[in-house]
């Protein structure tokens, strides 16, 4: 059997993808680069959102038409498999196996069935199950947790992902042996809400740890960076702040949502908190990292949201100020409370918001990014960049950096840069030794195109 993954959304999609596509190895299965090439596609979907669903919707498309003149099984799994909206487009365009999130072990399963195969259940021995560690790279993802226990009114995820369930801390310190074993140099740890870890259904559970405590246990495991996504604002606990900066390995790095900071929009979202709230928690990291690089998610247009609401948004933009942030268009998604409840705001005003946020986002970012100029970074560098003679990664603080290659240096790992230039969305820089001094170049630098054709990633 040849096998080709399509992975759409989150990075626990991609951990997920990790993970059945280890399945399918183990299972015999020739991993190829294009659906040209396979016998067999199987698509990881995102449902938070609708345009992913609409990506999802036309590569069916074109699949279908593929069925009709080659043999070709054809799979989705993820959040939309798990929504009957998901359900009625795998109808739709002939889906042959379908697996939600709670699912995915049923793989070899559903391969063996010589009929339609749909996999729906949540089932225990997933949070039990350890993938190998990815091949040949220095970034993974560990998940520490499954589903979440907050209702926010525009979420999906409580319905596609099932209510909150933590991994046990051994199952998770196997997991990070493995990686380790492997060469990992920067792990993510994954949750819809990590600071709920060890809570499930609101109860503390015997023998785990809060999360602020699994922090410290993973920050002695050896694995140089560790990082974490996603928080939830309502049980971020000073702690947490309290153990990243206590614990070398971990990321001055902080992605925690606000998404609104007009307090009737987040009632109206069942946020939990208010912008007070959410202030404090935001004091209490840089307490206890001052330096600590700070990003954020935001909805603009969110139902009922007036221009008001929105330029409390902005003021809580510019009294944070943050490095960074994920800026979306409410975008309305069946099984909502918002979506049933909530009239929509016409689009031309959601986007004409967003444009003045984006605005504020980036002179903040270049505010904020201008700060490196002529420090020396910590970098994670991954391989080639798109410009050539350069290589590309990131910082301790998530920042983008695009690197010449240098004598002394190979195409990935870990190396100090000092900075030479930044933009709002990207840090440049030149490698340099342990005395601080610059690596020599290789031959094959080009400067001009390094400063023409690198990225510019928005947030």
């Amino acid at each position: 059997m040849r096998a080709h993954m399509i992975t759409y959304g989150c990075q626990m999609n991609e951990y997920d993808s990790h993970l059945v596509q280890s399945q399918l190895v183990s299972l015999g299965a020739n991993m190829v680069d294009s659906v040209d090439e396979a016998d067999f596609v199987l698509i990881n979907t995102c449902a938070v959102r609708g345009k992913p669903v609409d990506k999802v919707r036309s590569v069916l498309g074109q699949l279908r038409k593929e069925k009709a003149s080659r043999k070709l099984v054809v799979g989705m799994m993820g959040c939309l498999a798990q929504l009957e909206e998901g359900q009625q487009i795998a109808r739709k365009f002939e889906v042959d196996i379908l697996l939600g999130p709670g699912s995915l072990l049923d793989i070899g399963a559903a391969l063996e069935s010589n009929e339609r195969f749909w996999g729906l259940n949540f089932k225990d021995e997933l949070h039990d199950h350890i993938p190998p560690p990815p091949m040949d790279k220095l970034q993974a993802h560990l998940t520490i947790m499954r589903g979440c226990d907050h209702h926010c009114t525009y979420c999906i995820v409580p319905t596609t992902r099932g209510p909150q369930v933590s991994r046990h801390p051994d199952q998770i310190m196997r997991e990070l042996d493995t990686l380790l074993a492997a060469g990992v140099k920067e792990v993510t740890l994954l949750g819809q809400n990590v600071n709920a870890y060890g809570f499930d259904a609101g109860a503390k559970l015997a023998g785990y740890p809060s999360f602020a405590e699994l922090l410290r246990m993973v920050g002695a495991s050896g694995i140089p960076r560790i990082k974490f996504t996603t928080s939830h604002p309502m049980n971020f606990t000073e702690d947490v702040a309290a153990a990243m900066g206590q614990t070398p390995a971990v990321c001055e790095f902080v992605h925690l949502p606000v998404q609104s900071g007009s307090d009737r929009v987040l009632r109206r979202m069942a946020r939990e908190y208010d912008r007070e709230k959410y202030l404090m928690h935001i004091a209490q990291i840089r307490k206890h990292m001052p330096e600590a690089v700070l990003a954020t998610d935001i909805i603009v247009g969110f139902p009922g949201e007036t221009e008001e609401d929105f330029q409390e948004t902005l003021s809580l933009y510019d009294e944070v100020g943050y490095d960074s942030a994920y800026m979306f268009i409410y975008s309305p998604r069946p099984g909502t409370p918002s979506y049933k409840h909530f009239q929509d705001l016409p689009r031309e005003v959601k986007t004409e918001r967003l444009q003045r946020l984006i605005a504020v986002q980036k002179d903040w970012s270049a505010r904020r990014n201008a700060r490196f100029q002529g420090s020396i970074q910590e970098v994670l560098l991954r391989g080639d960049a798109y410009s050539p003679g350069h290589l590309e990664g990131h910082t301790r603080g998530n920042h983008p950096i695009v690197v010449p290659k240098a004598h002394g240096a190979g195409s990935a790992g870990l190396y100090q840069a000092r900075i030479t230039a930044t933009t709002p969305h990207m840090l440049y820089g030149e490698l340099v030794g342990a005395d601080g001094q610059a690596l020599s170049v290789l031959p094959n630098f080009e400067p001009e195109a390094a400063a023409l054709s690198s990225p510019l990633t928005m947030l």
